[in-house]
Parts: structure tokens; C-alpha cells; sequence
């Protein structure tokens, strides 16, 4: 699905926050205190894209494959997104950011699920930037969803298989409410997607950074968005095409 905005500036980003632990270690620190710079991170990340209109910010705060860690690093991770959901919230609220989830949210602690329906119900009707946070989630689970949900809707007669196309498997998926990603961001050095929205990502221009996490600054991502805006976006077409219809 084709998605622009003017002057060629990204309306939705997705980001892989990646190297909160290596930045840890290098400086000698316990991963922990990698992850809370992380968060520090993104509250200048969400800041900087509601300064600067973004429609939409999608971050991969914990993957499906996150829980092979070991035990005591994922309890640290649950207990950190427990407090930064608390304590920051009310802020983002007041800023008209609008916060929803993706992923199974069924194997989190009580605690946590309680915090994320509170976020959920706070911001829910506030129209600034959608700020997307996938948690337990993976590309696989998300398009496996989507098709047991078509497979389940042909089972009862409501449709016929020869109906489905990707528009209806899009509708199904994660973040359908909303544009797919024209920018994705990975942090900490390594360029691969990792099971992120591997669907969304179809025809998203791909920026690769060897920056840790808790130093991806606002400027940085100012550089990314520089980087976007020279790209030339064909979906399919050739650059000719383009020049007749005025988009070069």
C-alpha cells in the first residue's frame, strides 16, 4: 500500500532499538543499566516525532524471541516497562500521543497487562502521533493471526477463499489502522529485520546505523530522515514513470 507525505518526510517509522546491552558493557555497567538508558532514549525519540508531526512511531520494545534471555534480564525488562508505562504516561497523554500495543500480550505479568490497558484507555482517543510498542511480538505470529482469523471466517461461511487477497490479509494484521512503515531505523550495528512486521516492511526504506540505542539522539534521527527524504520510492514503477507523473 502507497503512503507518501509532503516533501518526501517519513509519516510512519519503525524502529529495532538494538545495543542497550553491548552499550553497557563497554562502559563497564550491568545490562540493566543499558536498558534504562534505552528508555531515556526513546522518550527523546517520541519527543522529537511529536515536535516534528510524525504520524506514526512503531518500536520493537520486546520480540517473541526475548523470552531465550536469561530469567533475571527479562524479569529486569518486565519490571522496567512496568515503571516507564507508569511514570510517563500521564506526560505523553498530555501530549496527545495515542498509545497502543502489538504482539500477545497473554504471557506478561498481570502487573504489566494491567498497565498497558491502563495506557491503552488513557490515550486511546487522543489524535497526535500513534506511538505502536511491539511487545511478545513477532512477524510469523502476526501473519499466522491474521490467517487463522481468515481461515476461521471461511469456516463459517462468512467468506470464500477465493475472496482473500492481501488487502484482506493486511486488515488483519498489526498496525492496519495504520500507514505501512516508510522508514525503518535499526540500531547497534546489525542490518537484518529479525522477524519485525515482515509484512509491513514490504517496500519500507531500510537504514542501518552502528549507533547503540541510548545514544540514537533526536539528531540522529534527524540524519535518517535527511537520508529518507533523498530516496526515490518507485514501488514497482521506473524513475521515468515517476518524472511524467511529477513525484522525481
Amino acid at each position: 500500500m502507497e503512503q507518501e507525505s509532503p516533501k518526501n518526510k517519513p509519516r510512519h517509522i519503525a524502529i529495532i532499538m538494538d545495543g542497550n546491552g553491548r552499550w553497557a558493557n563497554r562502559r563497564g555497567l550491568p545490562r540493566a543499566a543499558g536498558h534504562k538508558a534505552g528508555i531515556k532514549t526513546l522518550r527523546k525519540i517520541v519527543e522529537f516525532c511529536v515536535a516534528e508531526s510524525i504520524m506514526a512511531l512503531t518500536v520493537y520494545a520486546f520480540s517473541s524471541e526475548n523470552w531465550r534471555r536469561p530469567r533475571r534480564e527479562v524479569g529486569l525488562l518486565m519490571e522496567l516497562f512496568i515503571t516507564a508505562l507508569n511514570e510517563q504516561v500521564d506526560e505523553l497523554h498530555r501530549h496527545q500521543v495515542n498509545i497502543q500495543f502489538i504482539g500477545d500480550l497473554s504471557r506478561f505479568p498481570h502487573k504489566l497487562q494491567d498497565s498497558i490497558e491502563s495506557a491503552r484507555s488513557l490515550t486511546g482517543g487522543n489524535t497526535g502521533l500513534n506511538l505502536r510498542i511491539a511487545a511478545n511480538y513477532g512477524g510469523r505470529w502476526d501473519i499466522t493471526v491474521a490467517f487463522k482469523t481468515l481461515l476461521a471466517r471461511i469456516s463459517r461461511g462468512e467468506i470464500d477463499v477465493d475472496q482473500v487477497d492481501e488487502e484482506m490479509i493486511r486488515e488483519n494484521l498489526a498496525l492496519a489502522d495504520l500507514p505501512e512503515p516508510d522508514l525503518f531505523i535499526r540500531t547497534g550495528g546489525d542490518q537484518r529485520i529479525s522477524n519485525y512486521l515482515l509484512w509491513q516492511l514490504a517496500y519500507t526504506e531500510m537504514y542501518f546505523t552502528d549507533v547503540y540505542w541510548p545514544d540514537f539522539s533526536p539528531e540522529k534521527l534527524a540524519e535518517a530522515c535527511d537520508w529518507f527524504e533523498g530516496r526515490q520510492r518507485r514501488f514497482g514503477r521506473t524513475s521515468a514513470q515517476l518524472k511524467r507523473a511529477g513525484r522525481a
